[in-house]
């Protein structure tokens, strides 16, 4: 119930020299608590005067904040509900892209694949010609398998005693003018050492000691191929250290005589 009108009446009081709370307590203590209360609520006045805007603004914001709660409550569920959708098309978009990259993948791979199918079938291409001749070589080889055989057998088994000149002559003039009569294929250009033994074994040999002449490597395809046991006339001992070369490894034994 107080108001302006009844703070201005009371103002003059206040303005009193004697109207404090000491002259008031010499009086009577409760004379004292009057005028303490008085200017309580004076005081009380003047601060609720300025605070019940406040207070009034206070609800009023406190009802906005309200409302802007729920709202934003309303806001944040949708929100959670679009996060939920975006998280699944998320989901859905990582997995197609992780098969989009497995198909890149796969389609590179096919791909070098295939490179690789066309630059061999490319080269085999160019093997066609060689590959057909040599075909035709090999069946022509078969036919002549017989008669090559015969010489390689007839010099493992007979040419051991003699000279290169020697063996020439069994070889091309004699047995080869034999097969020719009877009818025999055989190959005119036969290389009797390619087709006894290979490269690499004639070079372990030269490393073991055996010369690289002709003779010396027919010698050497004799001493290990001929199925008896070969007498070696061997005046400048070089069949004599390349045999104990060669079988070092074996714990070969040699007899002085």
């Amino acid at each position: 119930t107080i108001n302006d009108e009844t703070v201005e009446l009371v103002q003059p009081y206040f303005e009193m020299e004697d109207y404090t709370l000491e002259n008031g307590k010499k009086v009577c203590g409760n004379v004292a608590g009057l005028l303490s209360w008085t200017k309580a609520m004076v005081v009380f006045y003047g601060v609720n005067r300025e605070v019940l805007p406040l207070k009034a603004n206070l609800a009023k914001q406190e009802g906005r904040l309200r409302v802007a709660n729920a709202e934003k409550d309303k806001a944040q569920a949708q929100l959670d509900e679009k996060q939920a959708e975006l998280d699944k098309v998320q989901a859905k978009f990582d997995a197609a892209m992780k098969e989009k990259m497995d198909l890149e993948d796969d389609a590179e791979t096919c791909k070098r694949k295939m490179q690789a199918a066309s630059t061999l079938i490319a080269g085999l291409s160019g093997e066609k010609v060689r590959w057909t001749q040599q075909s035709k070589e090999f069946k022509s080889q078969i036919k002549r398998l017989v008669g090559d055989i015969l010489l390689c057998t007839g010099f493992l088994s007979y040419c051991g005693p003699f000279n290169q000149d020697y063996r020439n002559l069994l070889l091309k003039d004699l047995w080869e003018t034999e097969l020719r009569s009877h009818k025999i294929p055989f190959s005119e250009d036969l290389n009797l050492i390619a087709m006894l033994v290979d490269q690499p074994t004639i070079s372990e040999w030269n490393l073991q000691g055996l010369p690289g002449d002709h003779l010396s490597i027919q010698n050497g395809i004799i001493v290990t191929k001929a199925s008896r046991y070969p007498l070696l006339v061997d005046p400048q001992t070089q069949g004599k250290e390349w045999i104990k070369s060669k079988e070092q490894e074996n714990d070969l034994q040699v007899k002085s005589v």
